[in-house]
């Protein structure tokens, strides 16, 4: 069988695994539309996919009929329409993925918006002026916690050791769940908007969180805060962070997740003040790649062998 692995940015992946079993090709290129890419991966009977950078809707399975196999990274993709491969027979897996790495993103915007490092190294750099901002304490400042899962508890910790009063909200956070990760239950969205210096989204994107930091939410929001988005983009509405940070109602943002990746050329949130953005990094790490692309391949020899693993749903 041949191996499409799509989305490798970096032309990295295939010098993480071993893939001497299949005739694996790696398209680090972005497909234009779906006609580009069906004429590319049409005779590939396994694909690898890299998050939800490529789609696959229904109407890509049915233009794929040679397609068996399709693996993502990570154990769960919004992208894959999970009904229509299976309507075709294309079996899905998934790989395991460390939390890790973007609980350390999440704290790198953080830093980043708090001391100004872009603007400063900028100036050092390019010959600017020396010391031109003045930076923000986070010890004793409030740090949000928009979700309280895995990530946002090592999130949590970090806020802890800088000396941040830690704050949290979620839909299905408990009094008991914050009480044990040593945060403060905020008692509603609203509140935790209007506490916090800093304010990280932590939550799944699904119908209850889509557009859940609105206008009323952003509104609330000191002027002086930042607004920190590692999760999902469509868990902010985009056209209310845009005009908030536009007439400066907060104080900036620091972005790895948008609507639309990548980010238009003449997209304002280049370009806006206040706003740190980052090209969607939050997983890619070294040890994360290996970890995708050895599961990956695992995932293929399972395959050919008769007993998949990682099914998506099943782990």
């Amino acid at each position: 069988m041949r191996c499409a692995v799509l989305d490798d940015y970096q032309n990295v992946a295939l010098t993480m695994a071993d893939w001497s079993r299949v005739g694996a090709r790696s398209f680090p290129e972005r497909f234009p539309d779906q006609d580009a890419l069906v004429e590319a991966i049409g005779d590939y009977e396994i694909v690898v996919i890299m998050r939800e950078r490529t789609p696959f809707p229904r109407s890509l399975f049915e233009r794929l009929p040679k397609l068996q196999l399709l693996i993502t990274s990570g154990g769960r993709n919004a992208s894959i329409d999970l009904a229509a491969a299976a309507e075709h027979g294309v079996t899905v897996c998934g790989t395991g993925s460390s939390l890790t790495p973007p609980a350390e993103l999440t704290w790198a915007l953080i830093l980043g918006l708090a001391r100004r490092i872009v603007p400063e190294a900028t100036a050092v750099r390019t010959g600017g002026p020396w010391q031109s901002t003045v930076g923000v304490d986070l010890n004793g400042g409030v740090l949000g916690l928009l979700g309280l899962g895995r990530i946002g508890t090592q999130v949590a910790r970090v806020g802890q050791a800088f000396g941040m009063d830690v704050l949290a909200w979620s839909q299905n956070l408990t009094a008991e769940r914050a009480e044990a990760a040593g945060v403060r239950l905020a008692g509603s969205l609203r509140e935790l908007c209007a506490a916090s210096d800093f304010l990280s989204i932590h939550v799944v994107l699904g119908e209850r969180t889509r557009g859940l930091v609105g206008p009323a939410e952003l509104a609330s929001m000191k002027p002086t805060a930042y607004l920190v988005n590692t999760a999902r983009a469509a868990i902010v509405d985009q056209d209310a962070l845009v005009e908030a940070l536009r007439e400066r109602r907060i104080a900036g943002a620091g972005l790895d997740v948008f609507e639309t990746e990548p980010l238009p050329a003449d997209h304002p949130l280049r370009t806006l003040p206040g706003v740190l953005a980052t090209p969607h990094l939050g997983y890619v790490t070294e040890e994360n790649y290996r970890t995708y692309f050895r599961e990956a391949v695992e995932d293929i020899d399972a395959f050919l062998d008769g007993a998949p693993v990682r099914v998506l749903g099943t782990f």
